[in-house]
């Protein structure tokens, strides 16, 4: 059975959950966007999950899991989805994460991560269908592929924090944890430029930004953040048996893609591997790289 292991929530529930909903609209308004969306009840809690429409059921379904401090949202900072409009997209707020689903995690080493994605799949009443997960989204990936192949077509891992492991260079240190012993806008966007974007390559419109920022400054001030954060995954991703594709950005400091990209062709039945030069962590930011998932799902 699926037993919380952890829990995390925002300091001030009211309060702050009305701000990401104020963050929310922006979004919409910038994007010129309506969003839909649904809660599902799991064993971790409630699980929110946006659409980009109403009417589902006619096109390839995809299911996107977010990476850590992020919602899925911002995949589609300056309409970055516009690019898989091909699909019914299914964005999955990951509980345990900056959003409106509820704080409880399972224990990241086991496969609780998985059952939590079927169950999510079960409740969207989604059969078979293909996932995508940035960061911390392709663990869950990996971990539903492990306990439900048989509900997955393809899994696309972009930038994944379950191949290689975390990298403990002082350079990539220093740009996580300045922002969060010490939260400020000046830090946030520090962080964003040396990890998360490329510039000029891999960068958003000045808008778009300030809302990451925002978001970002919402998560790390406001969010009480217990949720375990992913780890190498080794030997275990040998039971994956579902075709799998890496996208990884080449600048990436967070998980250099080369020590990625040796352990997924040593673990994975990959059905192909696509780098992308100045592209950094943040790849689900990344215009191109949204192409080439949508290119490789037809």
């Amino acid at each position: 059975m699926l037993k919380p292991h952890r829990i995390s929530a925002f300091k001030d529930p009211t309060t702050d959950l009305a701000a990401f909903r104020a963050w929310e609209a922006r979004l919409a308004q910038h994007n010129a966007r309506t969003y839909h969306s649904r809660t599902l009840s799991t064993a971790l809690g409630s699980t929110h999950v946006y659409t980009l429409t109403e009417e589902l059921g006619q096109k390839p379904p995809l299911v996107i899991f977010p990476g850590a401090r992020t919602t899925s949202l911002v995949w589609d900072l300056d309409r970055g989805l516009d690019a898989l409009t091909a699909f019914d997209l299914y964005l999955v707020e990951t509980n345990g994460l900056p959003n409106l689903s509820d704080g409880a995690t399972p224990n990241i080493k086991g496969l609780g991560w998985g059952h939590w994605a079927a169950a999510v799949l079960d409740g969207l009443q989604l059969d078979k269908v293909s996932v995508a997960g940035a960061s911390f989204g392709g663990l869950v990936a990996m971990k539903l592929a492990l306990i439900a192949p048989d509900r997955l077509h393809t899994a696309f891992l972009l930038d994944p924090g379950c191949l290689a492991p975390f990298d403990l260079s002082w350079k990539n240190l220093k740009a996580n944890l300045k922002p969060i012993f010490k939260p400020s806008e000046a830090n946030v966007r520090e962080f964003l430029d040396t990890a998360v974007f490329c510039k000029p390559n891999h960068a958003l419109s000045p808008e778009a930004e300030q809302l990451l920022v925002d978001y970002q400054m919402l998560a790390l001030t406001r969010y009480k953040d217990r949720t375990q954060k992913p780890y190498a995954m080794g030997k275990a991703l040998s039971g994956v048996q579902v075709p799998t594709y890496l996208l990884h950005g080449q600048a990436d400091i967070l998980f250099p893609y080369q020590k990625s990209v040796d352990i997924a062709q040593q673990h994975l039945p990959l059905k192909g591997i696509h780098t992308f030069p100045h592209v950094g962590h943040g790849i689900e930011t990344y215009r191109p790289a949204l192409e080439k998932l949508a290119e490789l799902m037809c």
